[in-house]
């Protein structure tokens, strides 16, 4: 809901008089410049005065009003909800009104939010009491809502404004109403003054009070002492602001914030008015009863002249009298109240000016003090004292400390006329203390003692020995009948159903009709506010028993092996009895992995890790000194089955396996009733079941395992007593196949005394992946296969050794994996054991048949693979001679040989010559080598001619080409005032160029850069001269071009999108638009514009236009619709938005 609008005064339904200023002029004066800052109204036809309602205290100072007429303007849009407004009324001091709105509901899905204001502020929903109640009904047929406040025994102070808000949603509506309080022909009840000043307190006996303003008013410490009429508000102007509270205290003022808004605002600059020759004074004050006067001088009599109250115009009557002497203009207020404590001001055309009235009551005096009286405990005390009026507001203290008339509170106040009692009904020791009362006007104080009768013991406890469940009878008798309590060991007793305690004029008696074991200890009674007990001893006796209701038959207990035993049995029996517990000869302690604990009402027989070694009879023992009890407890251990032995694995297949085991050597003493078995991959520790029914025999196929995984299995026994422990893991195996044998078998070298196979890796491989290769031979006309290569090797390359010249060999290979070896692979016929030549070959690659050209700084790296045994030799030279091996690395192999050079230079371009020798065979090849760079720059630029707007220019090819062809020449130009270069040709092939277009008056110089396969050179050669491009006359005609139209109406280049939202969580919606001029964008939902809704966040940045929904809730759904407007037209996109609630 809105927040109230802040006004000076209240709102009528007539024409408003000329408005109020904000800042008081000179006088009283103010202008008329914020005429728009509040808005008055007259009162109705009749000429009743309605009451004026005082300002607002809460706010801070120097905070300023809305206007009244942007809050009117507001309300005038929002839709009404009222079916039935409530109406203004009257209302004597002392009687009840009732005022009543109603609401209709037909469109409405739950009820809507009622509230009741007194004047801009105060919601009087925390007022609700004994003098406010608030109601509400909701008719069913009719489907109105009825929200009734009604005013129970009205004071003066009740009168004013009031304001009733009611909101939906995004509706709302609102109505003020007035009250008016008229005297009763009654006597005046006296007033309460302190009640006037105080604000309604939560928890007090007033809460719910109307109350308003606070009032000016002083309080004399003493009557006797006559002071001078202090005016609390010069006080407080003139004061500094650190003292303003002080002075609050001292004069009774409890309304200082409002008292500070109205001298904060007395104390603008005054400014100096046309229409009042001399105005209000800023202030007076009245006592209640008085009367006060008014009075302003006009500078233009004939100036129409209107007196306000809080807003209000005020008409004459009995008791407003306007009186006119020459330019004076005169108001009398005769029989002040306290509904006339607020602001009025005067008005004289567009000019006003105003003040501030202050009603105070008179201070109430003390006539006749209290005085000091002595006492006894429990006798009724009386504190009296009378005071100058009937009903008056008086203030009792004890010890400096207010005292209450709450109905809980020891200390009861009774009032009779002028006659003020404070009653103790029975006197306490601790009712000793000052008491004092204060008044507005004094105070008196006295001294209250209380004292003690001396006690005497006529029957003192006796000490008893009481069998359980009997009856605990103590009884004790006093001198004096006061009241006592009851402790045992030290600790207070209360009474309950089982304890009673009885008192009976100085006789006090202590019952418990059935003892229990707890009750023993000792007692005593302390009667109240003596320092004296009376004590006895009470001991409760009985013989001990064994409780073995829980065990089984023959109080047998069964516990399974390697848990924990924990027996515990119940033993009653007082004094607590003794416990031992045996098995057989030997007396059980209360330490070991058996042991016995012993505790007040029971005994634990604990057995650690029980074993079945601990079976057998237990027997335990309990004695006191009232007899004692025996029983025997068998104690029998059972246990889970042994873990059988690790499993074996005896075959395998490609995704199962068989596996057998041995049943385990215990069984726990209950037979085996099957195996659970699981299996794992080796590398995960995670087990899976793979039986949910028991296997009865010793053997398992588990199936359905991955090829070339690793798996082991464990298996677990099981009997009636449940299942064991796992086995040890089987040895890992994997589920895998041989691979096909290897391919392409051949030999790829023969020596005297050695024969080197080659081959390609087999087709297929399978899961198990492949460890290596086998070689074996053996010798023509045998059946016997050496193995070559004692361990597998993983190349596909074998040198067979040490074999005699001249024999004659079989190869076959074969591929192993986890699985074994696969099918070998034979070669096709017998290897002769023999060296033979080859003749050298090079094998030039094809780009090094031709020139190899590399860059200056480049590294050279050439590989050349030859052909040629045994023992082939390589040489190289460079132009016919040896290379510098120092200057370029030569490397060679049985293989290839590499050229290598690091850091290229222009040196080493030239013909290499490379020879490769086996034997008297002989194989030659040539490499040319080119090492470039960039070229230099060309010879002399000449300017050739100069015509019109042309230059011709002329250059020599550079002396240096860089090693490569010129492949062309780039030309810039540079006006001589800038010298900045523009590139006017490039990759020119001659030697002349013509340069046109050129600017008529400009003076040119020109130079030419030099290209090659690198680059343009680094430098480049500049004409010595300049072509001056001279003026022939010639007038330039600038093109005509048509301004280009770049308006355009808006267009949304991206539409919105149906959004869905979570509540509580910001939403955005997004659109793009463009136009020339650009467009106004506004936002809407359901048709209806957003605006000034804190809600809401709108930006536009670029064409993207976004609004962005602070946690929206289910009632922020609905069409959006962004608008762009611009001279030329109009476009809109809209979209749904549904807010979801989270579960």
């Amino acid at each position: 809901m809105p927040e109230p609008t802040k006004k000076d005064e209240t709102e009528n339904e007539s024409a408003p008089p000329p408005p109020e200023q904000k800042a008081p002029q000179e006088g009283g004066n103010e202008k008329g410049k914020d005429e728009d800052d509040t808005s008055v109204s007259t009162p109705p036809a009749d000429g009743m005065s309605k009451p004026a309602e005082r300002k607002d205290s809460v706010w801070s100072l120097g905070e300023g009003a809305p206007e009244e007429s942007e809050k009117r303007d507001d309300d005038a849009q929002r839709s009404t909800l009222f079916v039935e407004k409530p109406q203004s009324g009257t209302v004597s001091v002392g009687g009840n009104i009732t005022f009543i709105a109603k609401v209709e509901a037909k469109d409405l899905l739950r009820k809507p939010n009622v509230k009741w204001f007194k004047g801009k502020w105060m919601d009087l929903a925390s007022k609700a009491g004994k003098h406010l109640q608030l109601k509400e009904s909701f008719e069913r047929h009719t489907k109105i809502h009825t929200f009734e406040m009604q005013i129970i025994k009205a004071k003066e102070n009740y009168a004013g404004n009031y304001r009733c808000e009611v909101s939906y949603k995004d509706k709302f509506d609102s109505c003020s109403f007035d009250l008016e309080v008229t005297e009763s022909s009654q006597a005046a009840p006296s007033i309460d003054i302190r009640s006037a000043f105080k604000r309604s307190g939560e928890g007090q006996e007033d809460a719910g009070e109307l109350d308003f303003s606070g009032l000016l008013k002083r309080r004399e410490v003493k009557q006797q002492e006559e002071e001078p009429e202090v005016d609390v508000w010069d006080l407080l102007k003139n004061a500094n602001p650190s003292e303003y509270e002080k002075i609050a205290f001292q004069y009774g003022i409890t309304d200082l914030r409002g008292m500070l808004k109205r001298l904060k605002r007395m104390r603008r600059e005054v400014k100096k008015s046309a229409a009042f020759a001399k105005g209000l004074d800023p202030a007076y004050q009245v006592d209640k009863g008085g009367k006060v006067r008014f009075m302003v001088e006009l500078a233009d009599p004939t100036v129409e002249l209107k007196w306000y109250k809080n807003g209000q115009e005020i008409r004459p009557s009995a008791k407003y009298i306007f009186e006119h002497k020459g330019n004076q203009r005169i108001l009398f207020i005769n029989n002040c109240t306290m509904t006339d404590d607020a602001r009025y001001y005067v008005t004289a055309g567009d000019e006003k000016c105003s003040t501030e009235l202050f009603v105070r009551d008179p201070p109430i005096l003390v006539t006749k003090g209290l005085e000091d009286t002595s006492t006894y405990v429990g006798e009724r005390v009386e504190l009296s004292c009378e005071v100058s009026e009937d009903d008056a507001n008086v203030k009792w203290f004890r010890n400096g400390v207010e005292l209450s008339n709450d109905p809980k509170s020891r200390y009861r106040i009774k009032v009779e006329g002028k006659k003020h009692t404070l009653v103790i009904e029975e006197a306490a020791k601790n009712d000793t203390a000052t008491y004092s009362v204060m008044t507005t006007g004094g105070q008196s104080e006295a001294k209250l003692s209380v004292d003690l009768r001396p006690l005497k013991i006529s029957l003192a406890l006796e000490d008893q020995t009481v069998r359980l469940g009997q009856e605990i009878h103590l009884k004790c008798e006093i001198s004096e009948n006061v009241e006592g309590k009851w402790y045992k060991n030290g600790q207070l007793i209360e009474a309950s159903d089982r304890v009673k305690l009885y008192h009976k004029g100085r006789i006090h008696r202590f019952v418990i009709p059935v003892s229990a074991v707890d009750d023993e200890g000792e007692y005593m009674f302390v009667p109240d506010a003596y320092n004296i007990n009376i004590p006895c001893k009470v001991h409760i006796v009985d013989p001990p028993k064994l409780h073995l209701d829980g065990l089984g038959e023959n109080n047998t207990v069964t516990v399974v092996a390697g848990n924990k035993l924990r027996l515990e049995i119940p033993i009653t029996g007082e004094p607590p009895p003794k416990v031992f517990w045996s098995r057989g000869d030997k007396m059980v302690t209360d330490s070991g992995r058996i042991r016995a604990e012993s505790y007040p009402d029971s005994s634990c027989l604990v057995i650690d890790a029980a074993e079945r070694e601990d079976s057998g009879p237990f027997r335990i023992t309990l004695k006191n000194e009232a007899g004692e009890d025996t029983a025997l407890i068998n104690i029998k251990v059972v246990d889970v089955p042994d873990p059988p032995q690790a499993p074996n694995v005896t075959e395998v297949g490609e995704d199962w396996c068989i596996m057998t085991w041995e049943p385990p050597a215990n069984d726990g003493g209950s037979p085996i009733l099957g195996y659970f078995i699981e299996r794992k991959k080796k590398q995960s520790s995670r087990w899976m079941r793979l039986n949910f029914e028991l296997c009865k025999e010793t053997t398992f196929e588990p199936k359905k395992m991955i090829e070339g995984v690793a798996y082991e299995v464990r298996v677990f026994a099981v009997n009636a007593i449940g299942m064991s422990k796992p086995s040890m893991p089987s040895k890992s195996f994997v589920p895998l196949a041989v691979t096909s044998p290897p391919t392409l078998l051949a030999v790829d070298s023969v020596t005297d005394t050695s024969v080197t196979m080659k081959w390609r890796p087999p087709d297929q491989i399978g899961a198990a992946g492949l460890d290596g290769y086998v070689v074996e031979y053996c010798f023509e006309g045998t059946d016997e296969w050496i193995v070559a290569n004692p361990e597998l090797t993983d190349k596909t390359k074998f040198t067979i050794n040490g074999l005699p010249t001249g024999s004659k060999i079989l190869v076959r290979v074969k591929a192993v994996n986890a699985a074994g070896e696969s099918e070998p692979k034979y070669h096709p016929q017998p290897i002769l054991v023999k060296e033979v030549i080859e003749p050298p070959k090079i094998r030039l690659p094809r780009h090094l048949k031709q020139t190899y050209t590399r860059r200056v700084g480049e590294t050279v790296n050439l590989v050349i693979p030859f052909q040629g045994k045994p023992r082939a030799k390589v040489s190289w030279e460079k132009n016919g001679s040896p290379i510098d091996k120092n200057d370029i690395n030569i490397r060679n192999t049985e293989q290839d040989t590499i050229i290598f050079i690091r850091k290229a230079e222009r040196g080493h371009s030239g013909e290499y010559d490379m020879k490769v020798e086996v034997e008297n065979l002989v194989d030659k090849a040539t490499i040319d080598i080119q090492i470039v760079d960039r070229p230099g720059p060309p010879e002399v630029v000449t300017i050739e001619d100069v015509w019109g707007e042309n230059v011709n220019l002329s250059w020599k090819p550079p002396k240096d080409d860089g090693n490569a062809a010129i492949t062309g020449y780039t030309i810039q130009k540079a006006d001589k005032k800038s010298m900045e270069w523009f590139t006017v040709i490039e990759h020119y092939h001659r030697t002349s160029a013509t340069i046109n277009e050129l600017v008529i008056g400009n003076e040119y110089y020109f130079r030419v850069f030099a290209e090659n396969m690198c680059g343009l050179s680094e430098d480049a050669t500049m004409t010595k001269e300049s072509a001056l491009i001279a003026k022939d006359g010639k007038v330039y005609k600038y093109p005509v071009y048509d301004d280009f139209d770049f308006s355009e109406r808006p267009l949304f280049t991206q539409p919105l999108v149906n959004t869905f939202a979570v509540a509580g969580y910001n939403a955005t919606l997004n659109c793009s638009v463009r136009g020339n001029p650009k467009p106004k964008i506004t936002w809407m939902k359901n048709k209806v514009l957003i605006m000034n809704d804190p809600r809401y966040r709108m930006f536009s940045n670029q064409g993207v236009c976004t609004l962005e929904i602070r946690k929206p809730s289910p009632y922020d759904g609905g069409t959006y619709t962004c608008r762009a407007v611009n001279e030329l037209g109009e476009a809109e996109v809209d979209c749904k938005l549904e807010v979801r609630v989270t579960q």
